[in-house]
């Protein structure tokens, strides 16, 4: 693994994080699209969250990337285009892990039928349902596992990677920036390319906004990424901010499954993540 980072501190957090990247086997698994979720809670407008996450309001139309010729100046406006998508995710998540961790701190038996029901419905969303048996600790630190912050170094350095700086045909087309798949007949775009015998297509989605969404819950519930919510979970366990570009190249080593390139997709997204650091607000 290249490691970008300067310092005792950052060799620390290298050694402490690499045998997690070794875990699993690589594989062709590609993307996953899992089925609608519930409806979200509905957001809070507190009068702090630009200041805790940045810029919450998403452009309404895309821009024109190709037309961009300027190098620096597409990278800016396609960075600019997403993070405040990012920024919306990494507050919603916030929120649902304020309330695990309340619950994990003032006792399972201590909850009332509101909060069980939202519990519920996180277990859901997060693809990890409350056992028939009710609340218990180990649901609790599996969801807190999976409920957690991505930095925008990782999110938009692997839009960038997928959709060709928002050129691709699946993101002027569908929306789709991650290159996440769907399986039934109908659902998306079909590849020009794709295999004989495949019958996946590239799913669309109704905005930008909703594609980071569809990310994120795919980073933070599926069985293929675990390496990263533990690499993750380790890093948070150490006191480390999750937001940083140092962190953003820790947790790459949890995306081997991601891409059938294996270590070579972690590679150029540690590349891409190091050659762009100008643009990273942490």
């Amino acid at each position: 693994m290249r490691n970008n980072n300067k310092g005792s501190a950052s060799k620390s957090l290298a050694l402490k994080v690499t045998a997690l990247a070794l875990v699993g086997s690589i594989s062709l698994i590609g993307p996953y699209l899992y089925q609608e979720e519930e409806c979200r809670r509905s957001a809070d407008q507190s009068s702090n969250a630009s200041s805790e996450f940045g810029d919450l309001t998403v452009a309404s139309d895309r821009p024109n990337f190709a037309a961009i010729e300027d190098v620096d100046k597409k990278k800016e406006t396609f960075f600019s285009y997403l993070r405040p998508s990012i920024n919306i995710e990494n507050k919603r998540i916030t929120k649902e892990r304020a309330f695990l961790t309340k619950i994990s701190e003032s006792g399972i038996t201590n909850i009332d039928s509101e909060d069980v029901s939202y519990a519920k419905r996180l277990g859901k969303l997060y693809s990890l349902p409350v056992p028939s048996s009710g609340l218990d600790q180990a649901w609790l630190t599996e969801m807190l596992s999976r409920v957690n912050v991505l930095p925008e170094a990782l999110v938009l350095t692997q839009a960038a990677n997928e959709s060709a700086w928002g050129t691709s045909r699946f993101a002027t087309k569908a929306n789709n920036y991650f290159g996440h798949w769907c399986y039934s007949k109908g659902c998306g775009l079909v590849p020009l390319q794709r295999n004989e015998g495949s019958s996946h297509e590239v799913a669309t989605f109704s905005s930008s906004q909703e594609s980071v969404h569809r990310y994120f819950m795919n980073l933070n519930r599926n069985r293929a990424y675990a390496d990263l919510r533990a690499i993750r979970a380790q890093l948070a366990a150490n006191g480390y901010d999750l937001l940083t570009k140092e962190t953003a190249t820790e947790l790459t080593n949890g995306l081997l499954k991601y891409s059938e390139r294996g270590s070579d997709y972690v590679t150029d997204l540690q590349a891409m993540i190091r050659h762009n650091k100008v643009y990273w607000k942490k």
